[in-house]
């Protein structure tokens, strides 16, 4: 077969399939334009409902992907490929790929799971599988933490919806939890209400529920004081630590001793 012959049915099969197969991706490309699109609209028309961040991003993301894939599909079958035949070969090679890949699957249901029954949502502060950071995304087979030091962390939906998971963000005011120390010399009624008295200057905690101050234990070398405030959840930390810092100041200015750790060694002369 000489060049001349094989141009010819070069040619001849560009008329015939060659321009179904150039309009056929023409309108694929056009379709997933629109798609897109579409898509987009949708994920704007959520947002502006106030929709959960977890539910828009999910929904975009299934929505684009069904809707390309639905596309691809129905090209196929304009170019004269059985799809039935080819989807029977999918469906033997999706439970081949299923039984190899059972932690993603598992991660994929998580996924699901966790857009329905919301244990916990974007921004939200949590603790799972050991690791504890804010919810920075929520992805079809992972979640996504960035911790306090600013790191992020994978966590498989699988496991995360499989394990405990505590929510720090879920309710809006938390309990703040503190103990103080004195020596067993100093009145601890007069630590009490120095306590109570740099509670009442502190705008960020909550008289109801009200402050809770009484003495816990008898401890080896001191008198232990627990106090109990209640907080906005997001100023947890800024009363923790401006109580740790208040109660010391106060407690230095009304004399009052805070006992540490001490040995005293007596030594006898030898006869």
């Amino acid at each position: 077969m000489d060049f001349e012959q094989i141009l010819q049915s070069i040619l001849q099969w560009l008329s015939t399939s060659g321009v179904k197969l150039v309009l056929g991706l023409i309108a694929f490309v056009i379709a997933c334009k629109i798609v897109n699109a579409l898509s987009k609209r949708v994920k704007k028309q959520m947002e502006k409902k106030n929709t959960e961040k977890t539910i828009v991003s999910v929904t975009y993301k299934v929505m684009r992907t069904g809707l390309k894939l639905l596309l691809f599909v129905l090209l196929l079958g304009f170019w004269g490929i059985d799809t039935a035949g080819i989807g029977a070969v999918i469906a033997s090679a999706g439970v081949a790929v299923g039984l190899a890949m059972q932690g993603s699957l598992s991660n994929l249901a998580g996924g699901i799971l966790i857009v329905i029954l919301r244990p916990f949502r974007l921004g939200d502060y949590i603790e799972a599988q050991g690791e504890g950071g804010t919810v920075e995304e929520i992805s079809i087979f992972y979640t996504y933490l960035v911790s306090p030091d600013n790191k992020t962390i994978m966590i498989p939906n699988g496991s995360l919806l499989n394990g405990n998971i505590t929510n720090y963000s879920k309710k809006s005011v938390r309990r703040v939890d503190l103990l103080y120390s004195v020596s067993y010399g100093e009145d601890f009624e007069r630590a009490k209400a120095a306590i109570l008295d740099v509670i009442s200057k502190n705008e960020m905690i909550m008289q109801d529920p009200a402050p809770f101050v009484r003495v816990k234990t008898h401890g080896a070398s001191s008198i232990d004081i627990v106090t109990r405030v209640w907080v906005n959840s997001g100023d947890y930390w800024s009363v923790y630590f401006q109580m740790q810092e208040d109660v010391k100041k106060r407690f230095d200015e009304e004399g009052i001793s805070i006992p540490y750790p001490q040995l005293d060694v007596h030594l006898d002369k030898a006869e």
